[in-house]
């Protein structure tokens, strides 16, 4: 029952103070899940591969996936309601004022103020995750850079990167990206 709690009060409070959708609340994720042993970095990442590769939030995913990795169906149960509860609040709150402040100097400051904010958190999730994405053993050196699994992420990373700067298909990149990913995975790990 405890765990139970756990899992909803951590998750609540990543859904409570991350505004910007899950890759804002990755940082947060990261530090909690980490911390409680609930996964590895390296568990992490490759289910931030998964949750991206399957239909639904990120937040969601990745809260249901601990919950159950955690305490089975009633701790998915606990992390999902834990994580999507504050914005339900949230939005309600919203939604009733909303009509009397929509045009409130304070209220579009603190979302011009909450833009760079969300791609800082962005962009810290990046950073801490790299180690782990490009280099299979999570240690960066010139050694790692030259082994096979290195070179196969850097190439599929940069074929992702260029197919989206030229305005392919997100559902494409994905299946594109996992199909190079299992020739390399059969290939070179």
């Amino acid at each position: 029952m405890m765990c139970l709690l756990e899992l909803f009060y951590t998750f609540f409070k990543i859904g409570l103070f991350t505004f910007g959708g899950g890759y804002a609340m990755l940082p947060l994720i990261q530090a909690e899940v980490v911390a409680h042993g609930w996964l590895t970095v390296e568990g992490l990442v490759d289910f931030v591969a998964v949750s991206e590769s399957t239909p639904g939030p990120f937040a969601i995913n990745i809260s249901t996936y601990v919950g159950a990795e955690t305490a089975g169906i009633l701790g998915a149960l606990a992390a999902t309601m834990g994580v999507v509860l504050p914005s339900f609040l949230v939005i309600l709150i919203v939604a009733k004022f909303y009509v009397k402040f929509k045009n409130s100097r304070a209220v579009s400051g603190v979302m011009y103020g909450l833009r760079p904010a969300v791609v800082g958190l962005m962009a810290c999730a990046l950073w801490g995750m790299l180690p782990t994405v490009f280099f299979h053993s999570g240690a960066i050196s010139w050694r790692a850079v030259i082994q096979p699994e290195f070179l196969c992420t850097a190439g599929i990373f940069t074929v992702a990167v260029i197919a989206a700067l030229k305005k392919v298909s997100p559902i494409l990149i994905i299946v594109c990206s996992a199909a190079l990913g299992i020739v390399c995975g059969l290939l070179f790990l």
